[in-house]
């Protein structure tokens, strides 16, 4: 009878990576603007985006949608500071 609790080589590989930092991404919005019009502004300018304040975020691993989620005030840490709760996971079609 084979031993199951032997670490297979997919869960050497997962343990591997585990702990090393990615940098994720959070996408509130886009803009196109005309590099004229951009160059134009001043400080204190309003560029609009092409999503309504209550509109999911994105959170982008390098060029791959991870989750999205809606901004809201950290309640760790400074007064302001922004936090993102996910409301969707996005399958990476991976095999659990």
């Amino acid at each position: 009878m084979p031993d199951n609790s032997s670490p297979t080589a997919g869960d050497l590989r997962d343990r591997l990576f585990e702990d090393m930092p990615v940098d994720l991404v959070i996408t509130v919005g886009r803009a196109r603007v005309a590099l004229r019009d951009l160059m134009s502004m001043d400080e204190g300018a309003v560029l609009a985006l092409d999503r309504r304040i209550e509109d999911p975020v994105e959170l982008w691993i390098g060029d791959r949608l991870v989750a999205r989620g809606h901004l809201e005030e950290a309640e760790d840490g400074p007064t302001g500071a922004l936090a993102v709760r996910l409301t969707e996971v996005v399958s990476t079609g991976r095999p659990a």
